[in-house]
């Protein structure tokens, strides 16, 4: 059996503010068909990562690449193969769901019929069927969460990096956001930050964890749960806690 196609790849990724390091010489590939889950304790370098990965920020040295695109030296057509959900998403408030994913879908070049097909996808996946006609704006927490979702899948993507994908979500939100990461990840490469342990182990086949800027663990939910007496929370904070 060949290895699987690499699609998320950190290369001796650096990115400093001034003398502080907030990524540190941080290398880790994701393959086709994983989904991992991204730990770390706040102020850990997560999120600047998350930036780095996505063409948001530019690393101080190293390379990330996105379906073997360099996302500094071709930013363009990596973004193409990303869907990307921040947590707390920029939505304009004034445009409606619908409005929206046809602005977004226009803006990536997609034809009437493709903008179509793919508003009926994840209207589905999503469940934005009450939410296609209402103003972002008067849209709850978690509403707003589904469509920033359905933003992120809208141009079928490739690779999808999300943090926090559920929050906000009531517990038939969260299920089915479960579902459907685990149906994606069958022939996409996801990358999930999250807070929430039992989110882990719903989703993931990897758990990477990041400390200060490096990598502290890279392996499976049940090989970190080892390392705190098969329990998550033990395992964060031996790995995590600093005397």
């Amino acid at each position: 059996m060949t290895e699987r196609e690499a699609m998320i790849e950190a290369i001796d990724l650096c990115k400093h503010y001034g003398s502080f390091a907030a990524i540190d010489n941080l290398t880790f590939t994701i393959r086709r068909g994983e989904v991992v889950a991204f730990l770390g304790p706040n102020g850990a370098g997560k999120s600047t990562t998350m930036k780095v990965l996505t063409g948001y920020l530019a690393p101080t040295s190293g390379t990330a690449r996105l379906c073997g695109i360099d996302v500094v030296q071709d930013r363009v057509r990596a973004a193409e193969k990303l869907g990307y959900l921040p947590e707390n998403g920029p939505l304009y408030p004034e445009m409606t769901a619908r409005e929206l994913l046809t602005f977004f879908g226009q803006a990536r070049g997609m034809s009437g019929s493709r903008i179509a097909e793919r508003l009926d996808y994840v209207t589905q996946e999503c469940d934005l069927h009450e939410l296609l006609d209402k103003p972002i704006g008067t849209c709850s927490k978690g509403q707003k969460q589904r469509v920033g979702m359905a933003n992120a899948l809208f141009h079928d993507p490739e690779v999808l990096i999300m943090d926090e994908p559920t929050t906000g979500l009531d517990p038939n939100q969260i299920r089915h956001v479960r579902e459907l990461v685990k149906k994606l990840g069958q022939t996409r490469t996801i990358l999930l930050s999250t807070h929430l342990f039992q989110e882990v182990d719903a989703m993931a086949g990897r758990v990477l964890l990041v400390d200060e800027g490096k990598l502290a663990f890279d392996g499976t939910p049940e090989e970190f749960k080892a390392r705190g007496a098969g329990k998550m929370d033990e395992a964060f904070h031996t790995l995590t806690a600093h005397s």
